[in-house]
């Protein structure tokens, strides 16, 4: 561990209160404006002023709201500076809208560094990978699952057209991430998987190099992303004047959305104290459920595919074992309302224009 790291943590460990916030991190940015004008709110970001990491960014998995432990970073990966798990631009947008609250140098220079940091993550082809400074194995992929680099994308969109909190942000910063958010929609365009001639979805990791769909961990298998591409075609659904390319992009994700959709199933939590997440999840028959589809689809047949910590390939979610089955998630309800209301509406405008 660095020592600038050490010396924080341990000094931050002896003179900070241990009292937790009554405001939830994952709720922090869901506030009313003038909570970030409150004690509650200015505290948690002296949180958020020392998880900072030297390069910029932030690392994930920590609860904010309390100040960081003499424990907290024993373990490198949660240490490294990520885009994974809504970290760094979750972080940002939070000290952006403390500062339109109550403004203070030291929250536009903390987001001035993360800002910094997400230009220097990026890889010249428009990329971002999972950590940055880049760590060996799958997490220097171009990297959607979890929606991370979506999550980028959508943050430098908001710098780029001067939308507030970020309206303090001169016109070379907003210049700078319009750059960084059109070279990411032309890495995305060419992460788009085509078969038999017809455009897909994505995997929800992309090699860095070749742009083709990548495994990540030992149950995260090759395949077409039936989560992570919502993200991904909101994104593209969200940008102004969409050329052909991207209206193409989106018609052929929904079109295979609408192919892929599964009916007539519902996935049940069943109690099971014995197991090791005190559940198991099992998918039932019935015709009322509303649709789901799977989190992963094999490319080229379109079957939902399942993986266990034994990196195998199965096709049913019960074959997989029970810590997998009730500790992922498996199937996902959100292409609904993409292709239900978001898509005809985003059609209705664009369509007519162009095709």
């Amino acid at each position: 561990m660095r020592l600038f790291l050490r010396l924080v943590l341990l000094t931050t460990a002896f003179f900070a209160p241990s009292a937790r916030a009554a405001v939830a991190w994952r709720a922090v940015l869901h506030q009313s404006d003038a909570w970030y004008a409150t004690a509650e709110a200015r505290s948690i970001a002296d949180n958020v002023l020392l998880y900072q990491t030297p390069s910029g960014g932030w690392p994930k998995n920590h609860d904010m709201t309390r100040p960081p432990g003499p424990h907290d970073f024993d373990h490198e990966d949660v240490t490294a500076a990520t885009i994974d798990n809504d970290a760094t631009y979750t972080q940002m947008r939070f000290l952006a809208q403390l500062n339109a609250a109550q403004p203070e140098a030291r929250y536009r220079e903390a987001f001035l560094r993360g800002l910094r940091y997400l230009f220097a993550a990026q890889y010249d082809n428009g990329g971002w990978p999972q950590f940055y400074p880049l760590i060996p194995g799958y997490y220097t992929h171009i990297t959607f699952n979890d929606d991370a680099m979506i999550g980028v994308m959508t943050l430098l969109r908001d710098i780029a057209r001067g939308h507030a909190p970020f309206d303090w942000l001169d016109q070379t910063a907003r210049a700078k991430a319009d750059s960084a958010v059109q070279k990411g929609i032309t890495c995305i365009l060419r992460c788009q998987i085509v078969v038999g001639g017809k455009k897909t979805v994505w995997c929800a990791q992309h090699d860095e190099n070749t742009f083709e769909p990548v495994p990540a961990r030992t149950y995260e298998h090759l395949s077409l992303s039936g989560g992570e591409s919502v993200g991904v075609v909101r994104f593209l659904m969200g940008i102004e004047n969409p050329s052909p390319e991207i209206i193409a992009a989106v018609q052929g994700a929904v079109t295979w959305f609408e192919l892929v959709k599964i009916t007539g199933l519902r996935v049940v939590v069943v109690p099971a104290p014995g197991l090791p997440h005190g559940a198991d999840r099992k998918v039932v028959p019935d015709p009322h459920a509303p649709p789901l589809w799977a989190r992963f689809y094999e490319i080229g047949t379109n079957r939902p595919i399942f993986g266990g910590r034994d990196a195998v390939i199965r096709y049913s979610l019960a074959e997989i074992e029970p810590e997998r089955r009730a500790g992922y998630r498996w199937y996902v309800e959100e292409p609904a309302k993409l292709i239900e209301r978001d898509y005809p509406e985003w059609a209705a405008r664009w369509l007519k224009r162009c095709c």
